[in-house]
């Protein structure tokens, strides 16, 4: 048994410190108590002094996808041969053996949602999986996570060089809506001919891939930045019943009234680095104490490899310092984006029966001169300083 001796427990669901032991056993935890009595066999580990966090987790990244190594190798990001492609699955492409994934556990985050880009109307599978590992089919935590979609000037630029649909917003929500709409006929057809084989329809890989949005078992994963972006997105989900999260929301504090009456979750940034296109314009820290302020649940997300995926919790940090209450970016950072991907009865936060995915921090995490000492994934000590 894995056993954590005299910490200072950051209890995010609480907004709490609490002081006592934590035993992990097979890869969970198994008591948090103070006094916690150890054997000879235990590993144990004082953290007398010391910050005990969740593992912290970024609900949207590019995480494997696109490394530190300039060009075409380490690019697999973007699948830019045509526009719709729900069929890519994230885990076909994550490589955990690129260092970006032992940069994001050394630096305390133990979580990702991952996969595609922005370049497609729909992009593809995202997929949860932990930073800790070497064989990615081992990692996944959930998959698919969620269905990328993306607005703006991203697919539209993109295609429009090529003379090829999208070249206006207009042509993106159209070919949105008609791939919805072929994978509602696709599925009503499966539902008519129930187990009469000769009815349904041929199989279609890209059609089944939105089965589960259309289900409403995983969301519409939205790319949108700019407020008209935004509303588009919210339309299109309404128009199809489907869940749906708005990821980036760069405009979002100017239409914050709108957005608290819709009830979408928000995943607010990357904040951090200069204005390199057009629908960056308002890009901003106060972006998430606004947005939390009025109610909307956000969680805080990097956009690695635009910002280095370890440098997520000095994010949080200087949304602090630009309005957002300190424990609602520890929260924004941990037991949200977990209740946004829905796995927040795994990660997220420290409690009994949840993953072991703990890191152990020289001071709060949101200090920039904290150091991460234990990174513990599973139960299993993925770095120690």
């Amino acid at each position: 048994m894995l056993i954590i001796k005299n910490g200072t427990i950051l209890d995010v669901k609480n907004s709490q410190l609490v002081y006592g032991d934590i035993s992990i056993l097979d890869g969970k935890i198994k008591g948090i108590e103070k006094n916690i009595e150890t054997g000879e066999e235990d590993t144990v580990i004082d953290a007398q002094g010391k910050i005990v966090a969740p593992g912290f987790i970024d609900a949207h990244c590019h995480l494997g996808l696109m490394g530190d190594s300039v060009g075409f190798e380490n690019d697999d990001v973007n699948e830019k041969s045509e526009p719709i492609t729900p069929h890519l699955r994230a885990i076909d492409a994550l490589d955990p053996m690129d260092r970006v994934f032992e940069e994001a556990y050394q630096g305390g985050i133990t979580s990702v949602a991952t996969g595609p880009g922005s370049a497609n109307v729909i992009g593809g599978q995202f997929a949860a999986v932990k930073t800790f590992g070497k064989r990615i089919d081992k990692m996944i935590i959930k998959e698919p996570i969620a269905m990328k979609c993306a607005f703006g000037e991203n697919p539209k630029r993109f295609y429009g060089t090529k003379g090829k649909m999208p070249t206006t917003r207009m042509g993106t929500a159209g070919l949105l809506r008609e791939t919805l709409f072929k994978a509602k006929e696709y599925l009503r057809k499966i539902e008519l001919a129930g187990d009469d084989e000769s009815k349904k329809p041929n199989f279609d890989m890209k059609l089944e891939a939105l089965i589960p949005v259309l289900k409403k078992e995983i969301p519409l994963k939205a790319h949108a930045h700019k407020a008209n972006d935004i509303f588009t997105a919210i339309r299109i989900a309404k128009e199809f019943d489907v869940r749906m999260t708005l990821d980036h929301s760069t405009d979002a504090r100017a239409i914050v009234d709108e957005l608290a009456e819709e009830k979408f979750d928000m995943i607010v940034g990357p904040s951090l680095g200069h204005r390199t296109k057009v629908e960056l314009f308002n890009k901003s820290f106060k972006t998430a104490g606004v947005l939390n302020k009025a109610g909307i649940r956000i969680a805080i997300t990097t956009d690695s490899p635009v910002i280095p995926l370890q440098h997520l919790p000095l994010c949080a940090g200087l949304a602090v310092k630009d309005g957002l209450d300190k424990w609602e970016a520890f929260k924004a950072i941990s037991i949200y984006p977990a209740e946004i991907l829905g796995l927040e009865d795994r990660i997220g936060s420290i409690d009994v029966g949840k993953d072991a995915d703990i890191v152990i921090w020289s001071k709060s995490p949101l200090e920039l001169d904290a150091n991460v000492e234990y990174t513990i994934i599973d139960g299993k000590i993925a770095y120690r300083k």
